[in-house]
């Protein structure tokens, strides 16, 4: 090892990972397209291709080539273009790739000049000028690494090659991974207002690489329909209008560990008021939720100048008409059990009540956890002596 770098060796994984990365990605931006274009279709990953678009009867499958150099071309005897023919040969003569099957090679390189590549894109196309060059190549290239396509290809008959070459399509130049952003961007851009437009394609990924992970990792795992792709958009664009807000799966299905909160305020408040465990293991889920959901939205800056400020105000006005109702019920001379009584109402109200931020965030942890939140720093409370009994647990903070 020389020097503190982390430069990658031979043996880096990072160009691997970045190609499945750009699998995923590419297909998202072409399921967006074909979208757009009011295609019906099914998605798969890694099955007879990188990536298969089925639409009826008809499949699309899709070689996948990323490259950081862009300069490199793919020539004649590219390994790219050979291992590609090689994969589709190999399924035709098997029967798992229909004969009519379209055939696409997209890659971030570029074509040599007058090459078979060059002649099979998708505009001024040659094809038996191609399959001309490449039965020259099969013949006289010396390539090991290519050495079983050219056996293949060499064993079709000219119409066979023919009828391969009039399938395929080259495309060059094709948008890098981070080119890929920008073109799913550029297709999300009418689903949202421009401010939201990087949150909103943030959450469509999310959910776009989980649904591929599954679809990778489980072979009963269906394909991924344009109906659903769909769905998930429209969902989202619900949640990024004016009178709403998202509401992240990833918050909602995290474990929260209970053991983080123990010495937490709002865990002391419900302690006070005599609550059980298990719906105290409910209000440190609910806080969880509350506040990491409230960070999200402000670092997206989702949330109007001063929107927090006026909903917290809210909850507090709420929550002290209840507070001082119960509390008038206990009376002032009210024993320890009298009081728990009034702090079990009041927190049982908390637990039913339901003050979205706004009207269609309806998710009621938002609601509940946020009470918990304001209950953190005593500015509610359950207990009508909850100031006086846990105002020391401040302390130390306010001493910081």
């Amino acid at each position: 090892m020389t020097g503190g770098g982390t430069a990658p060796t031979d043996f880096s994984a990072a160009d691997s990972a970045v190609g499945y990365l750009y699998q995923v990605r590419l297909a998202l931006l072409s399921a967006l397209q074909r979208l757009a274009s009011d295609e019906t279709f099914a998605l798969y990953l890694e099955t007879l291709d990188d990536v298969v678009f089925g639409a009826g009867s008809a499949l699309d499958l899709l070689q996948l080539k990323h490259h950081c150099d862009r300069a490199a071309n793919l020539t004649d005897a590219s390994p790219d273009l050979w291992k590609s023919l090689r994969v589709w040969m190999d399924g035709r003569s098997h029967g798992t790739i229909p004969t009519d099957a379209r055939l696409f090679l997209i890659t971030t390189s570029d074509v040599g000049s007058g090459s078979a590549a060059s002649k099979l894109t998708a505009h001024d196309r040659d094809e038996p000028e191609a399959q001309k060059r490449l039965d020259h190549t099969s013949t006289t290239s010396t390539s090991d690494t290519n050495r079983v396509a050219y056996e293949l290809y060499r064993a079709l008959s000219a119409t066979e090659k023919s009828a391969l070459l009039s399938r395929i399509v080259i495309a060059p130049r094709a948008p890098d991974i981070v080119s890929v952003g920008d073109g799913i961007r550029a297709e999300a851009r009418l689903a949202v207002r421009r401010e939201h437009l990087d949150p909103f394609v943030a959450r469509l990924e999310g959910w776009w690489f989980g649904r591929a992970l599954r679809q990778l990792v489980d072979e009963a795992s269906p394909p991924i329909l344009s109906a659903e792709l769909e769905s998930e958009l429209r969902d989202l664009q619900e949640q990024f209008k004016r009178d709403a807000l998202p509401v992240d799966r990833d918050i909602l299905e995290q474990e929260v560990d209970a053991a983080v909160y123990e010495n937490a305020v709002f865990v002391h408040q419900v302690q006070l008021a005599g609550i059980s465990q298990r719906r105290i293991m409910t209000a440190i889920r609910d806080y969880y939720r509350a506040f990491a959901q409230r960070s999200r939205w402000m670092r997206e800056e989702l949330l109007l100048v001063g929107e927090l400020d006026s909903y917290e105000r809210l909850l507090r006005e709420e929550w002290e008409l209840q507070f001082n109702r119960f509390a008038d019920e206990a009376g002032d001379e009210a024993d320890d059990d009298a009081m728990r009584q009034a702090a079990h109402k009041v927190y049982a109200w908390v637990e039913g009540s339901s003050y979205p931020i706004r009207p269609q965030v309806q998710h009621h942890s938002m609601s509940r956890g946020s009470f918990h939140i304001l209950a953190d720093s005593l500015r509610v409370g359950w207990h009508p002596q909850f100031v006086d009994r846990l105002r020391h647990l401040l302390e130390p903070r306010e001493a910081s």
